[in-house]
This record gives structure tokens, C-alpha cells and sequence, in this order.
């Protein structure tokens, strides 16, 4: 009887630890959450991102920055993502019409053209009309590119007419020829030329304000993860979304 005691009293004491583990922790399942963005959001939606994992754990999101007409191709020849956001309504209508799009895209903010130049403005550049002076190296975007449709709208309601170096795809194109010093000056966005101020000056020029683009943002049609889709399209459009892309200015829709 004596030796059952040791047994009996290491077996209720191994019962006692058993009944006092606590349960292990739910696991956060992971996910990926694909956003096609323009190339002008690279800065804001990436810093966005970073808020949406932090209050979402487990999630990554995960950004293809290009041209908004180059992503829509994309999405029009099947590429999988789960939100679109466009730097112009123009190509999120192609989308629409591509059947790309699930419900009704929102806009979330605004954007113009200001004019990117080297540190210190070395050719003294003023306004719009000084783009088109000889001697000067001047590239801006392509005209199936939002940033290249506002150059032209901006040129047809002036009538300064530009003769550019070349036609990039995207505004990041047009800003890092300016940054290289390839450029004299590049049509680019406010946003853009903000972003980069350690590296570029920016020139404000008034015919700016008949090119206002709209930047809309949508769920992708068929999205692997639809409703985080949703809930980062509705993070976009919160204030906390909007205090963000006024940080390099954006205006509000």
C-alpha cells in the first residue's frame, strides 16, 4: 500500500498540470490581398498598406504599381487581383466595359499636373509656356496614360504645344528621367513631385486646373479574397484613407 501512495500522488499531480494548460491560440489563417495601382499611388498605397496589415494580422498586401492602361490590359487578359485603382475614370470605364470590374467603382481623390525639374530649377523654368522653348529636354507621359491625357488636355486649353523627348508609360518614368538629369523637365503629378522633393523641384503652372483627374478604386470581378477587397477599398475611402494621400496631395474627391 505504501508504494501505490508515490504512484497515486505523481498521477493526480500530472492531472493537475493537464488541467491547467491553457488552450492554444486560434491561428491567424494568412492571406494575400493583390492591388493593381496606379504608378502615381506608389508612395500613399504603400504606406496604407502598411496601416491594413498592421490592423488586419496575417494579411499582406501585396501592390503591382504601373500605368493605369497597362493594368487594364492586364486585368482584361485575365491577370488575378483583387482591387484596381486608377489614376482617371477613363481607363476605369475600359475595365467596366472589359466586365473586370465587380459593382460600382468609387472615387477617392484628385490629382494634376505640375512640372518636375532638376534641384535648384538650373533652366530657370516658370510656367507651361517655358516647356516649349528651344533648347530644353521636356518628356511627359504617353497619351494612353492618365498623366498623359491631362498633358494634352493641358496643351489643347493653352495652346503651348509641346515637343517631347519622349513618351513614358508611366509618370514614375517621366520623374526618374528628370531625377537622372536625361530631362530638362517632366509633365508629372503634384503627388509625384512632392514625393520626390529631395531629388526634384516642382513648378506649379495655373493651366493645371483643366486636367483635374479623378482616381476611382473597385473590387476586382472574381477576387481571390473579396471581402478584404472590400474592406481595403472602404479603408481607401475612410478618412484615415484620405489624411494619408493628402499627405502628398491629393485632393479630396
Amino acid at each position: 500500500m505504501r508504494r501505490l501512495v508515490p504512484a497515486l500522488l505523481a498521477l493526480v499531480l500530472a492531472a493537475t498540470a493537464c488541467g491547467s494548460e491553457q488552450p492554444a491560440a486560434p491561428q491567424t489563417e494568412a492571406k494575400t490581398l493583390t492591388v493593381f495601382a496606379a504608378a502615381s499611388l506608389t508612395e500613399s498605397f504603400g504606406a496604407l498598406g502598411k496601416q491594413f496589415e498592421a490592423k488586419n494580422p496575417g494579411v499582406t498586401v501585396k501592390f503591382s504599381f504601373e500605368g493605369s492602361s497597362a493594368l487594364v490590359q492586364k486585368l482584361t487578359q485575365g491577370a488575378k487581383a483583387d482591387v484596381f485603382a486608377s489614376a482617371d475614370q477613363a481607363n476605369m470605364d475600359k475595365a467596366t466595359k472589359g466586365e473586370v470590374i465587380d459593382g460600382q467603382p468609387s472615387v477617392f481623390a484628385t490629382n494634376r499636373l505640375a512640372i518636375a525639374v532638376g534641384k535648384g530649377n538650373p533652366k530657370g523654368i516658370k510656367g507651361l509656356a517655358d516647356l516649349a522653348k528651344d533648347g530644353l529636354t521636356v518628356v511627359v507621359c504617353a497619351p494612353q496614360v492618365p498623366c498623359g491625357s491631362a498633358a494634352k488636355k493641358v496643351q489643347q486649353s493653352s495652346g503651348v504645344t509641346l515637343k517631347p523627348a519622349s513618351e513614358e508609360q508611366d509618370v514614375k518614368s517621366v520623374l526618374a528621367k528628370v531625377q537622372s538629369g536625361d530631362a530638362d523637365a517632366g509633365l508629372v503629378y503634384v503627388t509625384d513631385a512632392t514625393s520626390a522633393a529631395t531629388k526634384v523641384d516642382k513648378v506649379d503652372f495655373p493651366e493645371s486646373a483643366g486636367a483635374i483627374n479623378n482616381y476611382p478604386i473597385a473590387v476586382v470581378k472574381g477576387a481571390p479574397q473579396a471581402a478584404l477587397a472590400k474592406q481595403f477599398t472602404d479603408f481607401i475611402l475612410s478618412a484615415e484613407g484620405k489624411q494619408e494621400l493628402a499627405k502628398v496631395g491629393f485632393g479630396a474627391p
